[in-house]
């Protein structure tokens, strides 16, 4: 069994992105698992169903935005065992089991970030033991908090924590395994709006949308929007 966990806060998105991902997660896992959606919306357990549905007080702590992320990994978060974490702007595309059986022994699994040259996992999806991250990551993040929160985000305070311990005890997910929807491959980033094309990655199975636009605004593009409808079907094949 384990426990796949996602953030639902503040007014960024709205509860169907909730929704969609569990959808996706079912559509694409056959591993048992839990669906652990932490939140500060009161009336989230209305809004998802499930058997395996839970839905959690996010912890509060002071500070808001992406650092919320953080609070998972902090004893007030109450999570044991393993834990497979997915942001609400992915598009799962295929069987995502791997994610959850990858090299089980191992304390935390991320992604490589698609600046390959800032040598930091990505956090929109990651794989961890909830206790080897409250001792090695939240606990640090406290000590060090004032310079912590000077850094751009949590994956940058998480890829920090985690190589500071035993090389043996984390890793990647297999580069093939995901895609960013603008820059197709790690090797050849887009950062002009202009080079984005949101064309599908053969053989990936979670496509991740860092940024605008979201997975929705693909899935049903505005009339005004130039995007070549045949490159970006895939989305609306998967988002939903």
């Amino acid at each position: 069994m384990i426990n796949v966990v996602c953030l639902y806060w503040g007014q960024k998105y709205k509860t169907e992105f909730v929704n969609v991902l569990y959808n996706m997660v079912e559509r694409h896992m056959t591993v048992p698992h839990k669906f652990i959606i932490y939140t500060d919306h009161v009336k989230m357990h209305k809004l998802v169903k499930g058997d395996n549905v839970e839905v959690r007080k996010l912890p509060f702590h002071d500070y808001t935005g992406w650092w919320n992320k953080l609070t998972l990994f902090s004893p007030e978060a109450n999570l044991e065992g393993d834990c497979l974490y997915f942001d609400l702007d992915v598009v799962i595309t295929d069987n995502i089991d791997c994610f959850a059986t990858y090299e089980p022994d191992i304390q935390f699994v991320g992604m490589n970030d698609f600046n390959r040259h800032t040598g930091l996992f990505n956090s929109s999806v990651m794989r961890f033991n909830n206790k080897f991250m409250t001792d090695y990551v939240w606990k640090p993040y406290l000590k060090d908090k004032t310079r912590f929160m000077k850094m751009q985000g949590d994956q940058n305070v998480i890829s920090e924590t985690v190589k500071r311990t035993d090389p043996k005890l984390y890793k990647s997910f297999p580069d093939e395994w995901t895609f960013s929807a603008k820059w197709y491959s790690r090797d050849v980033p887009r950062f002009h709006r202009a080079k984005w094309t949101f064309e599908y990655n053969p053989g990936t199975k979670v496509a991740v949308f860092h940024g605008k636009p979201d997975p929705n605004q693909l899935a049903d593009p505005h009339p005004h929007e130039s995007y070549n409808l045949k490159l970006i079907e895939w989305v609306k094949n998967h988002w939903k």
